[in-house]
Parts: structure tokens; C-alpha cells; sequence
């Protein structure tokens, strides 16, 4: 037996996220069904986390294991030849066997680009976000800075979330612009349902002037959902990167 290590991207728009699920398409179920189809093992592509409907990934990792002896790049390159164009493998790494790409992860990071204002774009609109409105650039830097820390993020995640722990470590967090789209980058060591979507969708509610920046600080306080902003859409999220 073997433990591969897979880095994956993905165009998540034709997508119902990365679990297998009965009947949909699926990025788990792609990998799997092409993986039998060039070594006839029935395997488990255990991923970093579940990305939902929509949302992409640069580097997603997926821990496989399994008993073929193919080399690595060869199952790389065959594996890209079976798999659908909006799904690519980036590098096949042999890994030790106590890995495993969800449990063995000590962070990840996030991007989040959206288009604010002007009128959105057909040829974009499953690739990035949409927000009608113009913002305050330094307001939502600001509120941002607000993130970085060890907090209770219970208010930042969707209530049908079945964890118990919502205390989450955020390293790093960036927003820029470059005409009219803006780049959220979030580093933490995990995250909660929705969790980034929420945050995006409340720093420009705040950089429009609709919420003040110290609904934050309230909300890790009250853990009231109600006083952030809205859940954005899924497509403008991205997973960069996860690291061991």
C-alpha cells in the first residue's frame, strides 16, 4: 500500500461542490470514477475540506490511498488525459502514511474576488462575485484588521453547521483592488461553514456604509448572525493554498 498526496484545481462552476453525492457531478466523484478507470482500484480522495457548489480551487489537496505501483508521473499525466478540462491534477507526491489531507492541515488561505459596481460582466459571472455598490477601500482594511487573531467566529458561519468549536486562529488578512475588482485574501488555521463568503459579504456592507466596522467586534461578543452582512455567492470564492 501506498499514501499519495494529489494538489488539485478545479473550475467549480458546473459543480455540486467536492463530496460525492448520489446522482450529481461532483469534484470527489470525477477523481474517483477516472482513477478506476486507469488503475480498477475503487479508492477515497480524501480532501483538504469540502469546497460547496461553485467555489473553485487553485490547490486542493487530496490524500489517496491505494496499492498500484504506477509512477507518479504517469498517473499524473493519464489521470489529466481521463478527467473532464474543468478539473486538472498540479503534482502526485508519495506521502507518509499517517497523512491524510484534511486531519494532517495546519492552515489554509483563501481568496475571495469580487467586482464592485459598473455592470457585471456575462463572461465573468462564474468566476467572481458581484456587489452593485461602491466602497470605501480603507474602511473595509479597517474592519479587516479586526479578523486577525484567535476569535469565536460562531456569528460568521451558517446555522445548519453541525460543529461544536467555532474559536478559529486568522494569520493573515488582505484586501486589494485593481479597477473595479477586489481581492480578499484570508490565512487561518481553519474555517467554518461559510465562513469566508460571511465575512466578504460584511466588509462590504461596512466599505458601503450600510454597517459600522465595530459589528465585528459585536459579533464575536453576541454570536448574532443578524448583525453581519450577507453570505456572498460562491462563485468568486477560491481555495489557494493548504499547508502541513
Amino acid at each position: 500500500m501506498r499514501n499519495l498526496k494529489f494538489t488539485i484545481e478545479y473550475n467549480g462552476a458546473k459543480f455540486f461542490g467536492w463530496q460525492k453525492q448520489n446522482g450529481k457531478r461532483t469534484v470527489q466523484g470525477e477523481l474517483e470514477r477516472c482513477f478506476y478507470e486507469l488503475t480498477k482500484e475503487r479508492v477515497s480522495f480524501e480532501g483538504s475540506g469540502r469546497t460547496d457548489k461553485g467555489v473553485h480551487a487553485f490547490g486542493q489537496v487530496a490524500s489517496v490511498v491505494c496499492e498500484n505501483k504506477i509512477p507518479l508521473k504517469n498517473i499524473k499525466t493519464a489521470l489529466n488525459n481521463l478527467l473532464p478540462s474543468d478539473v486538472r491534477i498540479v503534482k502526485v507526491e508519495n506521502a507518509e502514511e499517517s497523512f491524510h489531507a484534511r486531519f494532517s492541515s495546519k492552515r489554509k488561505t483563501y481568496i475571495y474576488i469580487v467586482q464592485v459596481g459598473g455592470s457585471r460582466s456575462a463572461l465573468e459571472c462564474d468566476t467572481i462575485g458581484f456587489f452593485p455598490y461602491d466602497v470605501d477601500l480603507q474602511k473595509m482594511k479597517e474592519a479587516g484588521e479586526m479578523l486577525v487573531g484567535k476569535h469565536n467566529f460562531k456569528a460568521f458561519c451558517s446555522a445548519d453547521t453541525s460543529v461544536k468549536n467555532f474559536e478559529r486562529e486568522i494569520y493573515s488578512f488582505n484586501i486589494s483592488k485593481r479597477g473595479r475588482k477586489i481581492k480578499f485574501e484570508i490565512c487561518g488555521n481553519g474555517f467554518l461553514y461559510n465562513m469566508v463568503r460571511i465575512i466578504v459579504g460584511t466588509l462590504l456592507d461596512i466599505g458601503r456604509g450600510k454597517l459600522d466596522k465595530n459589528c465585528i467586534r459585536d459579533a464575536f461578543l453576541t454570536e448574532k448572525r443578524s448583525i453581519l452582512g450577507k453570505t456572498m455567492e460562491p462563485n468568486g470564492l477560491y481555495l489557494k493554498k493548504v499547508e502541513y
